[in-house]
């Protein structure tokens, strides 16, 4: 059960944030341009490369490094293929995962490898395996962590993670945090830039944080639900189970992340798909929400079932050919409730920076409201 008071009561979400989610989200903006200086100091600006890569090849465990190989697929996969490298191992711990170059990648290919924690074994055999195949590395890891130590010099290029304003250097970071993604992206878009996959110069990744800043400050906990995107969210998605509907090639990542750490964080279940597609894969949901029956429910014996609330994401002011109509229609037939999310007018990395701030928050306040 969501605790809707507690959304209007700072100090009172301050106290139950007993993992600083707040915080790193409100620090998205500051995380971004810490993660740019990283970037320079690196030696990112100075590259000089020969041409654009064949391929780009991603690895790293955790949401947060999937976040970052959909986004990068989406923004660069029209310049050159983006594959991410699956792991494979007994358990979802460091030391049990393991990555595989594919047998074409060779010196024309691009690896990059992204981690939160820097202490898996099967990232560090993956460079050097990369390195005797030719492959530039580049990886973005925690200071000083196993994975630095042998990737940085010999086996490729290593920008050190980033951490918050007010967090130490080395300090343990959640895969899932709202911080890890902007930490582990960042200097990626700073290298693919460089090498000519897209476009993210110094002066669009201060854009994104000025975009990141304002958006804390329209969600952030001061401001009171009733004029707060991100906690009107949070309480409309609060005993729901959410039908996460995309439109546009920036929402689509945007919206399988929102999913990813609404279950991870909260433990809240959530579906992701991409309009139009999506209204045959979820109709089935919407139309199984629609019982009947449910009013003769024995309240007390028998739990609650979650019903539909369709979220549409958009990263773009809806006009010309779209979907949402027909999904708005789908949605209301089934008595199902809408909310909808669209950035204000910005370039494509501004508007799917708002997008996921706001999804970011609204589930950082669900996981703190409903603990």
């Amino acid at each position: 059960m969501l605790d809707e008071s507690l959304l209007d009561a700072p100090e009172a979400l301050a106290r139950a944030d007993h993992r600083g989610l707040l915080r790193g989200a409100a620090e998205a903006g500051a995380r971004v341009r810490t993660a740019a200086r990283h970037a320079v100091e690196a030696g990112i600006a100075e590259l000089k490369p020969e041409g654009r890569p064949r391929s780009v090849l991603i690895a790293g465990p955790g949401t947060a490094a999937a976040g970052v190989a959909d986004l990068i697929t989406a923004l660069a996969g029209a310049s050159a293929p983006v594959t991410r490298l699956e792991s494979t191992g007994v358990a979802p711990a460091a030391g049990a995962l393991r990555w595989t170059l594919p047998g074409w990648a060779g010196s024309v290919d691009l690896l990059l490898i992204t981690t939160t924690d820097g202490s898996e074994p099967g990232l560090a055999l993956l460079a050097e395996q990369a390195y005797r195949r030719g492959c530039n590395v580049v990886a973005v890891a925690p200071q000083r962590s196993p994975l630095a130590e042998a990737v940085d010099g010999v086996h490729g290029l290593v920008v050190p993670l980033a951490a918050g304003p007010f967090e130490p250097d080395g300090a343990e970071m959640s895969a899932a945090s709202p911080g890890a993604l902007w930490s582990l992206f960042t200097p990626l878009l700073a290298l693919l830039d460089r090498v000519g996959l897209l476009s993210a110069s110094p002066e669009t990744i201060e854009k994104v944080a000025v975009r990141l800043d304002r958006t804390a400050e329209r969600c952030g906990p001061a401001i009171a639900t009733y004029s707060n995107p991100a906690k009107t969210l949070a309480s409309e998605l609060a005993e729901s189970l959410p039908l996460i509907w995309t439109e546009g090639v920036g929402a689509a990542p945007a919206g399988r992340r929102f999913a990813a750490v609404l279950s991870e964080l909260s433990g809240h279940p959530a579906l992701a798909a991409a309009l139009p597609e999506a209204l045959p894969v979820h109709g089935v949901l919407l139309a199984a929400g629609a019982d009947p029956d449910d009013f003769f429910r024995d309240r007390v014996e028998e739990p609650e079932r979650l019903h539909a609330r369709v979220v549409l994401l958009r990263d773009r002011p809806a006009g010309g050919l779209s979907a949402l109509p027909a999904a708005r229609e789908l949605a209301l037939s089934h008595d199902a409730p809408v909310s909808e999310l669209e950035p204000e007018e910005g370039s494509e990395l501004e508007c799917l920076a708002e997008l996921l701030a706001i999804a970011d928050f609204a589930t950082v306040y669900l996981t703190i409201a409903s603990a």
